[in-house]
């Protein structure tokens, strides 16, 4: 019957788990970067003019005016465009945006409401290269 070799702990296992800590830290870094950011802000352009920043973690509706009448709501970290006399309503029926760099366009009215600031902008991916 053969005996089993005796397992030991040699110096070279020990850089092995060395790489594999260094690795796993590694991978960690990009979603720990972000970990102290500026607050998040809601920007509404007319017509490539700022026109209101509002802070997101705020609860607040107001109207813009122009062709069409666009209602956009802030709510706690959530924006959407509630209401608008447009005839296609496509910025209405994006819904809530709450993540940074999502915005909702009402073309007819000019109008591009932006969620700024809370961290990086995000990078371009390989597609749109």
């Amino acid at each position: 019957m053969a005996s089993s070799p005796i397992l030991r702990f040699r110096p070279a296992d020990a850089l092995v788990i060395l790489c594999i800590l260094l690795l796993a830290g590694a991978s960690l870094a990009p979603f720990l970067r972000n970990a102290a950011v500026e607050p998040a802000t809601v920007e509404v352009w007319q017509n490539g003019v700022l026109t209101r920043q509002v802070p997101a973690m705020s609860q607040v509706t107001f109207e813009i005016s122009g062709t069409y009448t666009n209602t956009v709501t802030v709510d706690y970290g959530k924006v959407a465009v509630t209401h608008s006399d447009c005839p296609t309503q496509d910025c209405v029926h994006t819904g809530w945006i709450s993540y940074t760099g999502q915005t909702i366009v009402c073309l007819p009215n000019g109008v591009e409401v932006r969620l700024t600031g809370g961290g990086a902008e995000p990078e371009i991916d390989g597609v749109s290269r």
